[in-house]
């Protein structure tokens, strides 16, 4: 299993458009073959910084995602929002602790 981390941050006036894009797309990113996971986090201190966690069966599947028009729809509507270049990190989940 591969973990996404996305870090993304956006201009104060643009956030209600991200959040609105995700309401409207999380079933369909949640629902893209290999996806397992799926949360999106707000940064406490810095309320104009998100997070996206998601759980995917191996590169392979983030990659198609990646490529897919779902990806492009979404990503086409949230790149002109942010306020910095987003980062993105993919990690393998080591352990988990319940």
């Amino acid at each position: 299993m591969l973990v996404r981390i996305v870090k993304m941050e956006f201009y104060k006036q643009n956030i209600e458009v991200f959040l609105k894009n995700f309401e409207a797309n999380k079933k369909r990113i949640r629902g893209f073959n290999g996806c397992t996971f799926l949360e999106l986090y707000r940064d406490k201190n810095y309320p104009s910084i998100f997070f996206t966690y998601s759980h995917w069966e191996s590169e392979e599947d983030l990659e198609r995602y990646r490529k897919s028009e779902v990806f492009n729809d979404v990503w086409s509507v949230t790149k002109p929002l942010f306020s910095s270049r987003p980062e993105a990190w993919s990690v393998d989940k080591l352990e988990s602790l319940k």
